[in-house]
């Protein structure tokens, strides 16, 4: 019965970071998609930090908010967003997980970097193809150099002070378990 609660619990945790990023991302699509992008939701990619629930709970909330967003017309990256934007949240959040007890001065700033490097990367690779018309290596690397600021603005700066108020409060040791 307690293995049966904590799968239910983790499925729960992982429905519910799946709903905050959506919202997150949707709440400013304008931000969310395109070339210079900052996506708020992305503050929730050091979750996985805390628990492995939030791999599952971001990849599902990513691709809903690409699916979301193509639905919506923001998404201009359309359906290989949906699937490689996903693919490359499902590997960050893993990575992510992976790195959890790296630490420095005891915080987990290098299990943040995933999300910045695999996005940057493969996101900047969508949008050069899809909204630059081609590649070339200099697309390319603008492309990704705006996609990793945003990231890093996000997922390091931003994450790693949710990390610290998650911690600070208690909170992460109340709500994972």
């Amino acid at each position: 019965m307690r293995q049966q609660n904590s799968a239910l619990r983790r499925m729960a945790e992982g429905g519910l970071i799946a709903a905050m990023y959506t919202a997150l991302t949707l709440a400013v699509p304008v931000a969310s998609f395109g070339l210079a992008q900052f996506r708020v939701s992305e503050i929730l990619t050091v979750l996985p930090v805390f628990t492995p629930s939030a791999i599952p709970g971001l990849a599902v909330g990513c691709m809903v908010s690409n699916l979301v967003g193509l639905a919506m017309g923001a998404n201009l990256a359309g359906a290989w967003d949906i699937l490689f934007g996903t693919l490359a949240t499902l590997v960050a959040a893993r990575m992510t997980y992976g790195m959890r007890n790296i630490r420095i001065k005891g915080v987990p700033a290098p299990a943040t970097l995933p999300p910045v490097v695999i996005n940057a990367l493969v996101v900047g690779l969508e949008l050069t193809l899809v909204l630059l018309g081609g590649f070339s290596w200099d697309q390319y690397g603008m492309a990704v150099a705006y996609v990793a600021a945003g990231q890093f603005a996000a997922c390091t700066v931003l994450g790693l002070i949710l990390y610290s108020a998650l911690e600070r409060t208690g909170v992460a040791r109340r709500m994972f378990l």
